[in-house]
């Protein structure tokens, strides 16, 4: 099963401002809402390419580090 994400989106004036519950961070803002929702996209993928290039930056050179991919599975209640 997929995990989802809560977007809220708020109408501020002309604008729709976007953000995602589950993540701090991950924000922007469209002319509309479907504008709002294709940047809350990019924002994401933006937000996750920048972490991990931070964390691997971080990592860099140390000994005992390994990585794997991780996936996130909900049971189906």
């Amino acid at each position: 099963m997929e995990r989802r994400l809560t977007a809220v989106y708020e109408k501020h004036g002309e604008w729709y401002v976007a953000y995602l519950e589950e993540i701090p961070g991950v924000n922007t803002q469209g002319k509309t809402k479907e504008e709002a929702r294709a940047n809350l996209e990019d924002a994401l993928q933006l937000f996750l390419e920048a972490n991990r290039d931070l964390a691997r930056r971080d990592l860099s050179g140390k000994s005992g580090v390994t990585e794997e991919t991780f996936a996130i599975v909900e049971n189906a209640a």
